[in-house]
């Protein structure tokens, strides 16, 4: 089998991931100040660059189906190669459009190469190590997805003051050539993981139908009302979609996606329900509190405002590694929901905020964020054998994303709309976000309640053997079904 020079060498091999995700990751989220830039230079409507951002995302959700599908048929390291290629080629062309169909491409194929990416090379990242890398495989992945995150908003300020936008992309170009660089550095062929499987194509034309008409009907709220055909329509659809590629997946026998057997396990549920009520309560606490301060400062000073989020991503991140092998694992996404609901009640305190109550606010936020969603993706793939992991990986995020990206419209719109004050409908969706985060917290801690389930501290050594998982999640609402004893019963078994 072939090898690259720095093929099985675990800090090279880190380094391909971070530069992998970090480009689309940051600069989507450092688009709010740029756009008008970009779309005046471009001679593009503020309706065509929410349509450019919302087909990227829905690139971006659609590509973690596809991913796994080609594992299951295709060579894997030289498919992340090929996608590391892709992605150079999707920044150049970003970075160096001309008009709005150069930047829409590049743009979309950012988005779809980064979701590639990530199920392609975070699992074996975390499954192809000893067990004491894994803490920082899980590190590393926080600080990725959500420190880059964070840090968006102060890079599109800082180049925004600078009324540009190429500067940055091209930096972004260049960091996704050292990711083809370490792709191939590191290049350690391995097969197709299942040939014989069967073909997972109407998954992924349901996933694909499902997120680009939902997510092109959220972005037409930018110039259409909430209940106009041409927003509400593709909207319904697309949702309808996912739902029935869920129960497709569901009740299939061979299917591409473990649907079936995440959905009737309590931990995972747990998992992904926290994961999706976070990155949804999350939008109105940052993007359109954002907002709101655009209109009294500068884009580097709001950018500035918002950097206490990235000291929370890391904290997050930290906290994360230290209590992987822990029971406090469990209680770490719980805390988080506690975080970014307090870090909510300080942006609701007064709208717009004060620079001290903002500083607050996004420091609460950054540590609740970086403290739920990746520690319950964690929590859900602990519960299924490690060889299941690409296909956990991508159940959580193509329903994350769709929590994040499509909700973001959708409150921008509730709150420019629904008093006809954005301060006032920005404090409504504060309102929503809360009782996102507080809903979301209380159904995970219901579940395990319900189902028997109780935190354990994970045998990281037998779920990296690959056939067990980490530790034992008791059948959803096992308690409920069964009847508390034989709840507490198939609880006791665990020990």
């Amino acid at each position: 089998m072939r090898q690259g020079p720095l093929a099985g060498r675990y800090p090279a091999v880190a380094a391909m991931v971070m530069f992998a995700l970090i480009p689309y990751l940051a600069l989507s989220s450092s688009l709010g100040p740029l756009t008008p830039i970009i779309a005046k230079q471009l001679h593009m409507s503020l309706q065509t660059m929410s349509l450019s951002s919302g087909l990227a995302n829905a690139a971006y959700a659609v590509g973690t189906v596809v991913a796994v599908q080609f594992a299951q048929h295709l060579p894997q390291r030289r498919m992340l190669v090929l996608y590391a290629a892709l992605l150079v080629v999707a920044s150049v062309l970003t970075a160096s459009a001309q008009d709005a169909g150069m930047y829409i491409v590049g743009h979309v194929l950012q988005g779809l190469c980064t979701s590639l990416l990530l199920i392609a090379a975070v699992p074996p990242l975390a499954i192809m190590f000893p067990p004491n890398k894994l803490r920082d495989t899980a590190v590393i992945m926080n600080m990725c997805i959500f420190g880059a995150v964070a840090l968006g908003p102060f890079i599109g300020g800082l180049q925004a003051e600078a009324n540009a936008w190429r500067p940055l992309f091209w930096i972004v170009a260049a960091i996704a050539a050292t990711a083809l660089v370490l792709s191939v550095l590191t290049f350690d062929d391995a097969p197709a993981a299942n040939p014989g499987s069967p073909s997972g194509l109407p998954v992924i034309l349901l996933a694909a139908v499902g997120c680009v008409a939902a997510f092109f009907g959220a972005s037409e709220l930018t110039t259409h009302g909430f209940l106009d055909a041409i927003t509400t329509l593709p909207l319904l659809a697309g949702l309808a979609a996912i739902v029935v590629l869920v129960v497709y997946q569901y009740r299939a026998k061979r299917p591409l996606l473990t649907i079936r057997t995440m959905l009737t396990s309590s931990i995972p549920v747990a998992g992904i329900v926290v994961a999706l009520f976070a990155a949804a309560a999350s939008v109105s606490a940052t993007a359109l509190t954002a907002g709101v301060l655009a209109a009294h400062y500068s884009p580097v000073h709001v950018g500035l405002l918002y950097l206490p989020e990235v000291g929370g991503a890391v904290v997050s991140a930290v906290a994360l590694g230290l209590v992987l092998r822990r029971r406090a694992m469990h209680y770490l996404p719980l805390a988080g929901m506690a975080l970014l609901a307090a870090g909510i009640v300080v942006f609701r305190i007064e709208v717009p905020s004060s620079q001290g109550l903002t500083l607050v606010g996004s420091g609460l936020t950054g540590l609740g964020l970086g403290a739920t969603v990746a520690p319950a993706l964690f929590v859900a793939g602990f519960s299924l054998p490690a060889f299941n992991l690409q296909r956990v990986f991508a159940i959580v995020e193509l329903f994350r994303a769709v929590a994040a990206f499509m909700v973001a419209p959708i409150f921008a719109h509730l709150a420019a709309t629904a008093t006809g004050n954005l301060d006032t409908g920005t404090g409504i969706a504060l309102w929503i976000g809360l009782g996102l985060a507080v809903a979301g917290a209380a159904i995970g801690v219901a579940i395990y309640a319900l189902s028997g389930a109780r935190p354990q501290a994970p045998d990281l050594d037998r779920f990296l053997a690959g056939k067990m998982p980490a530790w034992y999640s008791p059948p959803l609402l096992a308690r409920v079904r069964s009847g508390t004893a034989v709840g507490a019963l198939a609880t006791e078994s665990a020990d």
